[in-house]
């Protein structure tokens, strides 16, 4: 039974998020149903992180196991056949051993938040970049962002419904930066809590219209209490980019 490594791309905007549900499209689901369309028989699909509903993904990673031995270019575009209408792709699969798993063998995450400061409305890029009507100082939210790497107890930005063990994570690496009107905050960890980045750029965003400063942000994380956490950023802008196994 060959297992296969999807890298999946999508716009989370209709979907309830990745994981299945009883009450909403989702994208392991639909997913899913393209899988056993090929397959001919059910099959779970695994993914490498849960996105919450409206979360997009560029570099999404799931697995499956086939009872067929296909070609990968046969499996990329079955399932892409499979998928329509749905706005998901498969972007590439691959043979893999037994061993691996899209969750469990993952070393590193990827985070992009897109954020956009203009005072017109989206068109374009609605429900795809959060839009703040006011001038972000995007030098002073990398400073504070800076705050963030390392291990900490990151209780203030850990959402009320987590259900992770503990509260203190590693963040390998955050950066804010700026090209043109959009402003980006990317971040990097093996792993994270429950709307951990939207907490994140949310506090950040705090400090880039002027009402925080660094050292309030910095009071904010040292607190290591949920009420000190800013306004949670909307899902629209937050992306999963990439995620990094063993070579």
């Amino acid at each position: 039974m060959p297992r296969y490594k999807l890298t999946l791309e999508y716009d989370g905007t209709p979907f309830y998020g990745w994981q299945w549900q009883d009450h909403g499209p989702s994208v392991q689901g639909s997913l899913q149903r393209a899988v056993e369309a090929l397959n001919g028989a059910p099959v779970i699909v695994q993914g490498a992180g849960r996105t919450d509903s409206g979360v997009h993904a560029l570099g999404q990673v799931a697995h499956v196991d086939l009872d067929k031995d296909l070609r990968c270019d046969r499996v990329r575009d079955a399932l892409n056949h499979h998928l329509r209408p749905d706005p998901i792709a498969v972007l590439e699969a691959e043979k893999v051993t037994e061993e691996f798993h899209a969750r469990f063998s993952a070393t590193k995450r990827h985070y992009l938040y897109r954020l956009i400061d203009r005072r017109a409305p989206l068109t374009l890029d609605k429900g795809q970049i959060w839009r703040v009507p006011q001038q972000l100082d995007s030098d002073a939210m990398h400073a504070a962002a800076q705050m963030l790497v390392g291990s900490h107890d990151f209780s203030t930005f850990r959402d009320a419904q987590c259900q992770a063990e503990s509260p203190v994570k590693t963040l390998d690496e955050i950066r804010v930066s700026r090209i043109g009107e959009e402003v980006q905050v990317t971040c990097s960890a093996r792993s994270f809590l429950h709307r951990q980045v939207r907490s994140f750029v949310g506090s950040l965003v705090e400090v880039g219209v002027g009402k925080w400063s660094v050292r309030d942000f910095k009071a904010a994380l040292d607190a290591a209490d949920r009420k000190r956490c800013g306004p949670v950023a909307p899902s629209d802008g937050l992306y999963l980019v990439a995620v990094d196994y063993p070579d």
